[in-house]
């Protein structure tokens, strides 16, 4: 397997219009020249993504902005020099240079600087931005390893670049304007209470998934696992399960009315947040690994990431 720390060989082979899977803090990416409408393509036939579906695009840091987009309000300006390197998204509207094909034939692109080093150095030898989905089939779950990506997408990509795990875990948030409102358009490794802080203005709208989608990772179903997946909110009990699990999914203390028989897969046996999103994919897929047919878990308190990671567990139950 093409896997390693190559940042030349990366580079060469973007520069050829072919595709890198990319280590990023938040997921590992599916990269291609942003610019190059034939490469784009290819991320779309390789991961059997809808083209109504549109990607990230990640450029090497902020002062790139102003060549693919508008420069946003003074306001969200604050929260990209505050964020960025990081995992926030901004949308906004795109210049001519950025083909329809990654926007989905939106006005706006969705853009960012990600924080992982290997990939931050990658950037930053290329003279182009690099559009990148996450790096599996479209619709299951993200990968957070380099051998995650392999155990997919492995014999279609001429190469892996290897940064380890996945620091943060889950995708980006993703944040624009609507009529002047500041919009989250997708839920995750920024927390609502931290834009809210940094920018100090209220959140007038989280918008949680959309069959059009006008920004990436909108879609209702995704994320998803092979197996059932049944949830629990904070009143509910064992009791209420439509499902007998043959797995339960831990976070902080276990229902005493579980079967003490029932194996735990831990998203994070001390209750913690930030632990959750570093697991929820990688827990998710040992559902698949281990032929597990149903699982259910209890959806975390909805505040700071406990609001991404509920959103990425409720989009694997969808069916």
């Amino acid at each position: 397997m093409n896997i390693g720390q190559d940042i030349n060989k990366a580079a060469t082979l973007l520069e050829g219009g072919g595709l890198v899977a990319i280590p990023t803090e938040t997921v590992y990416g599916l990269a291609a020249n942003a610019l190059n409408e034939d490469a784009v393509s290819e991320i779309f036939r390789v991961k059997n993504r809808p083209q109504f579906d549109p990607l990230i695009v990640h450029i090497p840091h902020f002062s790139a902005l102003e060549r693919y987009a508008a420069l946003p309000p003074e306001n969200d300006l604050r929260l990209l020099t505050h964020f960025w390197p990081g995992p926030l998204t901004y949308l906004s509207p795109k210049k001519s240079i950025i083909p329809d094909l990654v926007t989905s034939g939106s006005p706006l692109v969705a853009i960012r600087v990600p924080k992982q080093p290997l990939t931050l150095a990658l950037l930053q030898q290329l003279d182009f931005p690099l559009a990148a989905p996450s790096a599996n089939p479209f619709g299951y779950v993200s990968p957070t390893t380099a051998q995650h990506v392999a155990n997919q997408l492995g014999d279609q990509i001429p190469y892996i670049l290897d940064g380890g795990a996945a620091e943060v875990g889950i995708e980006s948030t993703i944040l624009g304007r609507v009529n002047n409102r500041l919009v989250v358009y997708r839920l995750g490794g920024v927390s609502l209470e931290e834009i809210e802080d940094i920018s100090q203005e209220k959140i007038a709208e989280v918008r949680r998934s959309s069959s059009k989608p006008d920004a990436p990772g909108m879609l209702s179903l995704h994320y998803s696992p092979h197996c059932k997946l049944a949830l629990l909110d904070a009143n509910q009990s064992i009791a209420d399960l439509t499902i007998v699990p043959d797995v339960w999914l831990g976070f902080g203390e276990v229902p005493q009315e579980l079967p003490s028989s029932t194996p735990i897969f831990w998203l994070s046996a001390s209750g913690d947040v930030m632990e959750a999103a570093r697991n929820v994919f990688k827990v998710l897929r040992q559902l698949d690994e281990h032929n597990i047919k149903r699982a259910a878990v209890r959806l975390l308190p909805e505040i700071g990431l406990g609001r991404a990671v509920n959103d990425r567990l409720l989009r694997a139950a969808a069916r």
